[in-house]
């Protein structure tokens, strides 16, 4: 995939973080001189500053803030009234994959919200008798309890990979708490009565992970290699992306979380029917089989270089029911489209904003 304090920062020596106070430093550099229009909510793509991919490697202090059954680790920046974007990741990634798309975005004006998914960084269940539930509905009830614990009425949701399908049914749920969507591989609702269905063989050798994880030695390995085990699927996803080993381990930091392990194989598992989910979401799950339009202006990107399994656009264009548009993201660029071209996304991001 209750009780709301006031967010409380907290300091995160492990990664580095550099704090507020340099963050917004940052953003202050990236703003071009005489583009003044860039720091108002009207921003276009066009008035963002130009960034290089790994021009920032930290954000400022996290904060921590109890939402729903969780509490979120998340950062933050730009003003505090300005339009809201959540920015999601996937797996095996971070919320480093938005480390340079948050300021660009803060210094056009946008409030950024960048939360650990659970089972991710400092993210935490608040109860040892919680489930360790990885099904796709309850990663997007988990986004709307952060939206809620933040009182945040309606933002623009962006994401790739898991975080692409949470913001998908945010969007397609609770369109109301959607200004607007960017999308990477486009649709990404999955039913698991549809997932029955076999694939041909090389379609299915792009799942190879999700057939080990099945296993329970495929647990067991996940739980001993879990940094190496990501480290492969960064270089499968993004066969041209020349990461470095800072880079990868600012990301895998946050896969020693306690849960990281349980919230991952259940996720997998129950895309194939081999584990349950919390019958409280049978009705969001049977809503979600259905496969249901999504109403909000939607832009869905996708790099050339993706080597992860993604779907073809013309299969999902029509799931796209408000003003919509489709990007190839040109460059070399693979999975963790955000890190690879923040250039892009953030540009994607504003557009559609603004729509």
């Amino acid at each position: 995939m209750d009780t709301i304090k006031m967010s409380e920062p907290i300091n995160h020596d492990r990664r580095r973080f550099l704090g507020t106070a340099a963050m917004t430093i940052a953003a202050a550099q990236l703003v071009v001189s005489g583009s003044a229009d860039a720091q108002s909510s009207a921003a276009k793509p066009a008035d963002l500053p130009r960034i290089k991919p790994g021009t920032h490697t930290s954000f400022g202090t996290l904060k921590q803030i109890n939402a729903g059954v969780l509490n979120v680790g998340y950062a933050e920046a730009g003003p505090a009234d300005g339009a809201v974007v959540i920015l999601l990741h996937g797996w095996p990634y971070d919320i480093h994959s938005y480390v340079d798309v948050a300021p660009l975005l803060a210094s056009a004006g946008y409030r950024v919200i960048v939360p650990y998914l659970r089972g991710y960084g400092t993210t935490r269940f608040l109860s040892s008798e919680t489930a360790r539930n990885g099904q796709q509905s309850v990663i997007a009830v988990d986004i709307i309890a952060l939206m809620d614990a933040l009182k945040i009425e309606k933002a623009t949701l962006a994401g790739y990979d898991w975080g692409a399908r949470t913001a998908d049914i945010v969007a397609a749920l609770w369109p109301e708490r959607c200004k607007a969507l960017v999308s990477v591989s486009g649709y990404l609702i999955g039913s698991r009565e549809s997932n029955k269905m076999p694939l041909p063989p090389k379609a299915e050798l792009q799942w190879w992970y999700q057939y080990y994880f099945a296993t329970e030695r495929g647990r067991a390995g996940y739980e001993k290699y879990r940094h190496d085990f990501a480290k492969l699927i960064w270089q499968i996803a993004s066969p041209k992306w020349d990461f470095d080993d800072a880079t990868f381990d600012r990301s895998a930091a946050a896969f020693d979380n306690p849960d990281h392990v349980s919230i991952v194989i259940h996720n997998y598992r129950w895309r194939l029917g081999l584990a349950e989910g919390e019958a409280k979401y049978d009705d969001l799950e049977k809503r979600l089989a259905e496969g249901p339009v999504i109403t909000v202006p939607t832009i869905t990107l996708e790099g050339d270089a993706n080597g992860a399994p993604h779907p073809d656009p013309s299969s999902y264009a029509k799931k796209f029911s408000g003003k919509y548009a489709h990007r190839i993201i040109k460059g070399g660029i693979g999975h963790n489209l955000p890190q690879e071209a923040p250039q892009a996304f953030a540009e994607a991001v504003v557009e559609v904003a603004e729509s």
